[in-house]
Parts: structure tokens; sequence; C-alpha cells
């Protein structure tokens, strides 16, 4: 039975460079912070970086699988906090987890966790969705 406080199973995504290149050509964001270590490096970040919107999309799968379909989720938004760091060469955890926050008119808000590698990559994270 879900109530309010129910936590609900975590699921981990890997991302690897090669998933930011298959997402930027079907994105069309070719900014090379995504790609290039160099690029990436000489603006100031550690290394190449997720896109943001992956990111989210990766979320928005756990929050549309949990909720049987995209179309019974209302709504989903997060601020971006941190970077989600893809070094080359490695599978970078996206760990995402949820609890329910409220129950009301046949629907189920959801606070979200996002992490990478123990950071909180998304802050404010929400969701609601149909029960």
């Amino acid at each position: 039975m879900m109530e309010v406080g129910t936590v609900l199973p975590e699921k981990v995504f890997y991302i690897n460079r090669a998933m930011l290149t298959s997402y930027a050509d079907a994105s069309g964001d070719q900014n090379p912070i995504h790609q290039n270590e160099e690029f990436a490096v000489s603006v100031g970040l550690p290394n190449v970086i997720a896109h943001g919107m992956l990111t989210m999309a990766l979320v928005g799968k756990y929050i549309s699988d949990f909720a049987g379909g995209a179309a019974n989720v209302l709504e989903f938004g997060a601020r971006f906090t941190k970077p989600v760091i893809i070094p080359a060469g490695e599978n970078v955890d996206l760990t995402v987890s949820a609890t329910v926050s409220e129950i009301v008119d046949g629907k189920i808000s959801l606070s979200l966790s996002a992490t990478s590698a123990g950071v909180k990559v998304l802050g404010m994270a929400k969701a609601v969705v149909r029960k």
C-alpha cells in the first residue's frame, strides 16, 4: 500500500562518454563541454559533464516507470545544483530515489533525490503522478 513516507526503490543509471555523444547527436546539443575534456577544463569545469537535460531525462524515466507510463506524469521539475562529471573510460552513476510526500485526489506527489558519485546533482526535485 502506498502511503506518505513510502520510499521508492532506488534506480542507478550509468552514464559514459558514448552516451553523451549519442545524446548530443539526438538532441543537437553539441556543446564541447559535454564531449571535449580539454575544452571543458579550459572553461573551469573539472572534466566533461553530462547534459543537464540528459540527467533530467533519466530522472524522468524513473518517474514514468513508477507511474506506469509518461501519460501518468502530471508534473516534474528540479533545479540543477551540480554537474554530473564524466571522466573518460568511466561509467558514472546517476542514482535516483523518491519518497511519497503527499497523496491527494488520486495524485501522488514525490520528493526526488538524484546523486552522482555521492553528490546531489538536482535540487528541489519533485513530481506529481496519477495514482
